[in-house]
Formats: C-alpha cells, structure tokens, sequence
C-alpha cells in the first residue's frame, strides 16, 4: 500500500506569568463527572468496549517543541507515486533488485508456481487471492501461512515451496505482480476473490460460491 510522508513543523509556546487554573476541588468534580458519564455511556452499548483517550497534561515550555517524524521506505514511497496507463507497464516500472521478505517471497511465489504462464491480470488475481485470504478472519493472518495452509495449494509438496528459477523473466514479474497486489497499485478484476480454480476442472465447491471473473485458464470466486 502506498504511503506519503509529511513535515511537521514544530510549535513554540510561550509561558505566561498570569495563567489561573481551577481548584483542586473543582478539577476532582470535573473528573466524578467524567467517569459517571463514562459509565452511562458504557451501560448504553455493553458490546462495543471504548477506551478512553485522556489528553497528555499540558505543559509550558520556553523552548522550541520538535515532534520526531516516523521513519519511511523511501522505496516503499518512491513506488507509490508511480503512474502507468497498463498493468503492463506498471510490471516493467516496479523496482526488483530490492530483496524480498519472507511473506513476499510467498506471495511472489504463489503467483509464481500458480499463474506464470498467465496474462499479467491472471497473475495479479492470484495474488489478490491469497491478501483477500490473510486479510479475511477464516484463513491465517499472513501470506506464509495462506500459501502454506494444509491442501490449498497444489504446488506445496510437504510443506514446502519447490525451487524457483531466480533468474527467470518469469520470476521477476512475479515478484512484481506481487509488489503491486501488496501495495494496491493496481485494481485485480477479481478484486474480492477468495476462491479459485482452473477451468478444465469443476471442484464441487464452486457450486456454492459466487463467481466474479475468468481470467484465461482460472475462474474465481468470492
């Protein structure tokens, strides 16, 4: 997904000598008030819990405040801001000297051993498959452990990936299909597919799925 980074510019803020505040016995009532309203709200919708943010203390400084800013990709950043007219394009303008993750190497690989001798969009669904996956509750939480779910993927041997020809064209756009899919630069057309298969065969679950696009030798569902 792409990110932006932005400046933030720090505040000076000057103390003065004339500032009241309120009592003590003022500021405990406030606070009762504050934990009863709290309470009501809490009796009010019992099933979604709130946690209460309380504002840091306020405090005067004679100094210049400077906030830190996050730490960015820079090249996680500069492809965000890419822009291209095709997928196609967009494939041959993503960076692959980069070293992958380990949960990157699986998307990659998946779109790899499943897809690679599929149009471009073929490959990018594939891959769209396996984040709808991780993101959805019912499967794993990564991409690792989708790909290596128990029977999913007929190219997991034992619980293991088969050696991938590093220094092949096909490798390389899958490593970049799967950069793309991974930051959202391009829309799949199978973009809520959990479900797939290739179409000479008709596996009886797809009776009970919704079908949302065929994409050369794959059919995919949601």
């Amino acid at each position: 997904m792409g990110r932006k980074t932005y400046s933030l510019s720090a505040v000076a803020v000057a103390a003065t000598a004339s500032l009241s505040f309120s009592s003590a016995d003022g500021a405990v009532a406030f606070a009762q008030d504050t934990d009863q309203e709290s309470a009501v709200q809490s009796e009010i919708a019992p099933v979604t819990p709130v946690t209460e943010i309380m504002p840091d203390q306020t405090v005067f400084v004679s100094q210049e405040v400077v906030q830190p800013l996050a730490e960015t990709n820079p090249d996680e950043t500069a492809q965000s801001d890419i822009q291209a007219t095709s997928l196609r394009e967009l494939v041959g303008l993503i960076d692959n000297d980069a070293e992958l993750t380990e949960q990157m190497r699986c998307l990659a690989g998946t779109v790899y051993f499943e897809s690679r001798g599929e149009p471009l969009a073929g490959q990018l669904a594939v891959a769209q498959v396996v984040i709808n996956r991780a993101e959805d509750r019912r499967w794993p939480a990564s991409y690792c452990g989708v790909v290596y779910q128990r029977s999913q993927f007929s190219f997991v041997r034992g619980g293991r990936m088969p050696n991938i020809n590093t220094s092949s064209a096909a490798w390389n756009r899958a490593k970049a299909v799967a950069q793309i899919a991974h930051e959202g630069l391009w829309e799949s057309e199978a973009a809520d597919a959990v479900y797939f298969h290739a179409n000479y065969v008709r596996p009886r679950w797809s009776r009970a799925k919704t079908p949302l696009a065929r994409i050369d030798t794959h059919v995919f569902y949601r």
